[in-house]
């Protein structure tokens, strides 16, 4: 929610203001540009600086001009504003004289922190004043004020009514923000859930935050400090790590500047037509005055048809002043068209049609000039002028057939649910062939479609599906896919970015995974096999468990995925693990225990589902032991002369309790790796038994996954312990919790996905295209 405040004054207070302003205004001295000398600085770093503004006060019009080029931290330098009531250096990244009078600064960013005891540790209100010499205020078009927090008011205040109000400042706007949880903030949103905004009034001159804050002891985790600060309207997009960032920042904001000395308006036309008064800065013959929309004063700008600096004395020579544009050289850009021979004159440009050739409409300038044909001619055009408009109305009406068919597919589709749907962008049909670019790369086949290789305007790479036909026996189930993988928003599940419903056969587009499948990964080309790391197949265990936890336990809805397996295991750029192909993935209610339907590979069904055909969880945590026993033997379910790779581990470990002669040796050379490993397998195990009650669940495949690799980079650091096992007691788990403390689920470790050298690159490309969902 936004407020806004606005102080009322009495009417004496603000002409007692005004006449101050004008005193101050009569006492400044103005340097003109003829006074200016001749070796003035041009440049300061990548700015360039021109009259009014200049480097130093001799070159600059004013005080409030003046420019100070600071070399310290940068030999070309860096440009701050000269005239300011401010202690530290305001930074200008941009500057524009005409047409827009306009400055681009960086402001510093207010701030409170609090500790667990609700106690203020640090605090900045951002205090900013620019108006000292009068030249700038605050751009209320091209700003915003932000504020960042949970339970957290913040407004800034700007003027001062001496004492004339209830109130000390002339403006106050601000907003509110509130979060109990930094997970409900949502990146790109901001309109109050952990960040709001809100327009500011004109005429600002300065800048001071006030934070009211509430309680603030439960949020320190997650959101330690209140933030608040001016930007420019289209610098800043909310993320939601920005609740916790460092304090020093700065943020481009927009001022507004103008002639304020002297008077403040444009001098009246008959005054300018007898003499222009002392100090008037449109010094330019082709120039004009415009009165500021921002605080008194005006600005000058060049007459149509003239470009340039309105504030310097004309020289086309040197280039100085308003000067003359050349409409014929630029008649290819909208705001000069000719359509026939174009002829530059002082100020404009003439536009005739070529011989043989008449104007038509509103002439040369606006429309293509028509054939200047007799009655004889215009009759013989009279036959094929007809059929080309029959042409044209049969093409119309093909056109809305067309779009007659496409809102048929779109509402086949369940396009009125989907568009009602959050995190779902409804793809057209123009722009789904935009991002294939009518390049129908194939990066798979499967039982529901096929993928195709895509590219976002941003360049972005995304995979684009092809589903099943939808009819009235498969709506509601596409339909229902559709919304399952629009509110599964995980780091370790392939996200759903949108859907095209305008084709007979419905499209969805995904985030693109650079690695393919871990199928392809783990079976591909055998000349040159992906090298994978112990640590490696940890990570993509964890977060292929992480995943699978989370469609289980996450939703409103419960969800079973239905067809876990390598090839449903996806590989991001590095090495993320991400599940896929949700095709199988059924929607169920919260008090139903299972779903009656065909599901599942062959090698990866549970047994249990296959007589039965009741698919549970549990069902799935069969299948991801099928898919661990894959990790660590680096074998297919079924591999050399039929040998099952589920047979033969259950027969290893009821006979040896370890499966070592099966593990890949790349993992298993080392006696602590063949330990990890061997317990890797026993849980595989513990999920493949026969009796689902006694399979553990995927929150507690994560913890014990988890817990062994803690225990390996333990002893990677020389911490000694006896056997990994110890940590797999499930008496032991909330232990080793707080012993070990909190370990994301996601490896923080750079290296394993960097041990894969150059050489497999091709390789593993040809598997990415290979392999997609």
């Amino acid at each position: 929610m936004a407020f806004l405040w606005w102080a009322v004054i009495s009417s004496s207070s603000c002409c007692l203001l005004l006449l101050l302003l004008l005193l101050v205004a009569s006492g400044t001295e103005s340097v003109s540009v003829n006074d200016r000398p001749a070796d003035c600085q041009a440049r300061c770093g990548d700015v360039d600086i021109h009259y009014p503004f200049g480097i130093g006060l001799k070159c600059s019009r004013s005080k409030g001009f003046e420019i100070a080029c600071n070399t310290s931290l940068n030999s070309s330098g860096v440009p701050t504003l000269a005239a300011t009531n401010y202690s530290l250096p305001i930074q200008v990244k941009n500057l524009s004289v005409a047409p827009t009078p306009v400055v681009q600064v960086m402001l510093p960013v207010a701030y409170r922190c609090y500790d667990s005891q609700n106690t203020i540790t640090k605090e900045f209100n951002g205090t900013t004043d620019l108006n000292k010499d009068g030249v700038y205020r605050i751009s209320d078009t091209q700003n915003m004020l932000v504020v960042l927090g949970c339970n957290t008011l913040a407004y800034n205040k700007n003027g001062d009514t001496q004492g004339k109000g209830p109130y000390s400042g002339l403006y106050y706007t601000g907003c509110v923000s509130y979060c109990n949880d930094s997970q409900i903030a949502q990146d790109g949103m901001c309109s109050g859930v952990g960040c709001c905004h809100v327009d500011i009034p004109p005429g600002l001159t300065d800048n001071v935050v006030t934070f009211n804050s509430w309680n603030r002891s439960f949020q320190v985790g997650f959101s330690p400090c209140d933030y608040s600060f001016l930007v420019a309207k289209d610098e800043y997009q909310f993320r939601r790590s920005d609740l916790n960032k460092d304090l020093n920042r700065v943020k481009p904001v927009w001022l507004d500047w103008a002639i304020r000395d002297g008077g403040n308006a444009c001098p009246p036309p008959d005054v300018l037509e007898k003499k222009k008064p002392a100090g008037y800065a449109c010094v330019s013959e082709k120039s004009q005055c415009v009165n500021s929309t921002n605080g008194p004063g005006y600005y000058c700008s060049c007459l149509p048809g003239y470009h340039g600096n309105p504030y310097e004395y004309d020289d086309e020579n040197h280039g100085k002043g308003c000067l003359d544009i050349n409409e014929c050289d630029l008649s290819n850009k909208d705001e000069y068209h000719c359509y026939g021979i174009c002829k530059n004159t002082m100020g404009g440009y003439d536009c005739t049609c070529r011989t043989g050739y008449q104007p038509s409409g509103d002439g040369p300038k606006k429309q293509q000039c028509s054939p200047s044909f007799p009655v004889a001619a215009q009759l013989g055009l009279g036959i094929p002028l007809g059929f080309s408009f029959l042409m044209v109305v049969v093409l119309v009406t093909l056109m809305m057939l067309q779009k007659k068919k496409m809102n048929e597919y779109f509402k086949k589709n369940g396009g009125s649910v989907l568009q009602k749907v959050e995190n779902i962008v409804i793809f057209s049909k123009d722009e789904i062939k935009k991002i294939l670019k009518n390049n129908f790369e194939v990066l798979g086949e499967g039982g529901y479609g096929k993928v195709y290789k895509g590219r976002l305007k941003d360049n972005t790479l995304v995979a684009v599906k092809t589903s099943i036909e939808v009819n009235e026996d498969r709506r509601e189930d596409f339909t229902n896919e559709v919304i399952i993988q629009s509110q599964m928003i995980h780091n370790n599940i392939i996200k759903l970015l949108g859907c095209c419903l305008e084709v007979d056969v419905p499209m969805l587009v995904y985030e693109f995974a650079a690695n393919g499948s871990l199928k392809d990964i783990l079976h591909g080309d055998s000349n040159c096999p992906v090298p994978l790391t112990l640590d490696l197949r940890l990570d993509i265990a964890i977060g292929s468990a992480e995943g699978l936890r989370y469609m289980h336990l996450s939703l409103s809805n419960t969800i079973r995925h239905g067809d876990v397996k390598p090839a449903n295991i996806l590989l991001s750029d590095k090495f993320i693990a991400k599940i896929s192909d949700f095709g199988s993935s059924k929607l169920l209610t919260i008090d139903k225990e299972f779903t009656v339907v065909v599901a599942g590979s062959m090698g990866y069904i549970d047994p249990v589902f296959y007589l039965t055909g009741h698919l549970t969880q549990k069902s799935d945590v069969y299948s991801f032991g099928v898919v661990l026993l894959e990790l660590i033997s680096r074998r297919p379910t079924i591999y050399g002369k039929n040998c099952s790779l589920v047979i033969d581990f259950q027969k290893a470990y009821d006979q040896e309790n370890s499966g070592r002669s099966l593990f890949d040796k790349d993992i298993a050379t080392m006696e602590e790796d063949v330990l990890i490993v061997e317990e890797i397998g026993r849980l595989a195990m513990e999920c493949m038994k026969g009796k689902i009650e006694e399979r553990p669940d995927m929150k507690e495949v994560v913890e014990r996954l988890v817990i062994l690799r803690r225990s390996r980079r333990l002893r990677q650091e020389n911490y000694h312990v006896s056997r990994p096992q110890l940590y797999l007691e499930k008496n032991n788990i909330e232990e080793l919790h707080k012993s070990f403390g909190d370990d994301s689920t996601t490896s923080s470790a750079a290296s394993p996905y960097d041990a894969i050298q150059s050489s497999c690159k091709e390789s593993l490309i040809t598997s990415t295209e290979r392999s997609y969902i």
